[in-house]
């Protein structure tokens, strides 16, 4: 049932799973693990709607470049998927098999470890059973472009399809407006003991429970982590660790224009780099949109963002925001649009401010940067793209400066994918959580989302966090039955 904690603390006392945001992943996971017969509570800090004031937890500060944290991110029940796009291409073997440049692995774990949940994730986000992820055009010549095989959901969106689910579900307790606040670690132990909850009104709770799971996006998961004092002080936590490092986002980078051959019809076409494109230019991957413009328009969840915003401009400090709300090209004209691959990097990444926002969490600052290596794929991406253009006869292209040019500042948007600050890894020196998805140092605490990628690709990352979810969903399930077991 979905209670409203302003107005109904009716917390119990023997949960099985707390999970701490009721987005996607946190939805999946409260669902699964609820039908499968265990005591579930799902705490959103928002509540049914978008509210300003809860909306105004997520305002953070930038010194890198510029992220859109607050605006991109929703608040509310649903989380992001109240203005997802919809688009949906699962990774491949070769995002796992293939690490990335520099100090930091890629995947501790295979493809084979994730595949198995496609078509379960695919029915989740409403895509019909056994349908095939499609091209719309050909590839280009040379074998580094491939034609980008997606599918697009209606989109889904979590609240309104599951609402009757979260209110029906045996098990499970769900509160809108009950904010975490705290994680209370027990050093001796090595366990989470509670979530302490908050409402508006500064009246908090201890939530406790068997096992924790953060599924609140990428840069509130880290910012909980690294909130907790306990987990601080118990060495969980550390200054010089990668708690809130290697965020990640997919890169629109406005690659340039073209014009078609006489005889070529303008529909949009969509390319995607090969692996023989990754192997050879050490490069990392990319999705690329040829359209012809009929009319003003922006893609993806980009363009759900900026509708929204458009939306919501009397009501928010958006002034100094206009030129990521307005921009556009004109009609007629032949443009590249990209959703580009960013390898992790340990100095992009979110980090705590003294100042704290009205629930007495710390404040957070983002520093989103890039490396010479993202630099680098954007310019072979770029560079084969125009080539292959000419060469399969579709016309010309012309590449924007900074393309080729890296002492040239870049133009670009980001796509409000964040992923990366929990990343997974082998151990604690190259990751925040196990293969598991548990964090490093605890028993019982997991994190849930896209926060866990340990490389972005060049996939909407929605249906691939929900295939980690129904993996984590197992896992858990497993733990509780062996637990019980131990005890009869």
């Amino acid at each position: 049932m979905i209670r409203d904690y302003q107005a109904q603390k009716t917390l119990r006392e023997d949960y099985d799973v707390c999970i701490i945001g009721a987005g996607p992943a946190g939805i999946t996971l409260a669902l699964r693990l609820a039908q499968a017969g265990w005591k579930v509570v799902l705490a959103e800090g928002g509540g049914h709607d978008y509210s300003p004031r809860s909306q105004a937890l997520y305002q953070c500060t930038s010194t890198g470049l510029e992220l859109y944290p607050h605006e991109t991110r929703l608040r509310y029940l649903g989380g992001t998927s109240n203005h997802w796009a919809g688009r949906c291409r699962p990774f491949t073997p070769s995002d796992f098999a293939v690490p990335p440049p520099g100090d930091l692995p890629g995947w501790p774990i295979a493809y084979a470890e994730v595949e198995p949940y496609l078509a379960a994730a695919m029915e989740i986000v409403d895509l019909p059973q056994g349908a095939q992820f499609q091209a719309e055009n050909a590839g280009l010549k040379g074998g580094d472009f491939e034609p980008d095989k997606f599918l697009l959901s209606p989109p889904t969106r979590f609240a309104q399809k599951y609402a009757a689910a979260l209110n029906d579900t045996a098990g499970l307790d769900v509160f809108i407006n009950c904010n975490c606040v705290d994680l209370e670690f027990e050093q001796a132990t090595g366990r989470l003991a509670a979530a302490v909850v908050s409402d508006y009104d500064l009246q908090r709770q201890r939530l406790e429970a068997k096992y924790f799971i953060l599924a609140t996006g990428a840069l509130e998961n880290a910012r909980q982590l690294l909130n907790s004092t306990s987990l601080r002080k118990a060495g969980v936590v550390t200054q010089d660790g990668l708690v809130g490092r290697c965020l990640m986002e997919h890169l629109n980078v406005e690659m340039g224009t073209f014009i078609l051959e006489d005889g070529q019809t303008g529909e949009p076409r969509q390319y995607y780099t090969s692996d023989a494109f990754v192997s050879e230019y050490k490069a990392g991957k990319g999705n690329v949109s040829a359209t012809v413009l009929d009319e003003v328009r922006t893609f993806g969840r980009t363009a759900e963002v900026k509708h929204f915003l458009e939306n919501l401009l009397c009501e928010m400090n958006l002034a100094h925001k206009v030129n990521f709300i307005a921009n556009f090209s004109c009609p007629g004209e032949g443009v590249l649009s990209t959703m580009i691959e960013q390898y992790p990097n340990a100095q992009s990444r979110l980090s705590l401010l003294e100042e704290k926002d009205e629930l007495g969490v710390s404040k957070a600052n983002v520093n989103w940067v890039l490396t010479a290596n993202d630099r680098h794929t954007i310019q072979c991406i770029g560079s084969e793209l125009a080539k292959q253009f000419v060469d399969t006869g579709l016309g010309f292209v012309r590449l924007n400066e900074y393309v080729y040019d890296a002492a040239i500042p870049l133009k670009m948007e980001p796509h409000a994918h964040h992923m990366g600050t929990t990343r997974m890894a082998a151990s604690a020196q190259y990751g925040v959580v196990d293969r598991d998805c548990k964090v490093f140092g605890t028993d019982n605490l997991y994190v849930a989302g896209s926060s866990i990628f340990a490389t972005g690709g060049a996939s909407n990352p929605t249906m691939p966090l929900l295939q980690f979810a129904l993996r984590l969903a197992d896992h858990l399930d497993e733990r509780l039955k062996s637990a019980r077991g131990a005890l009869t």
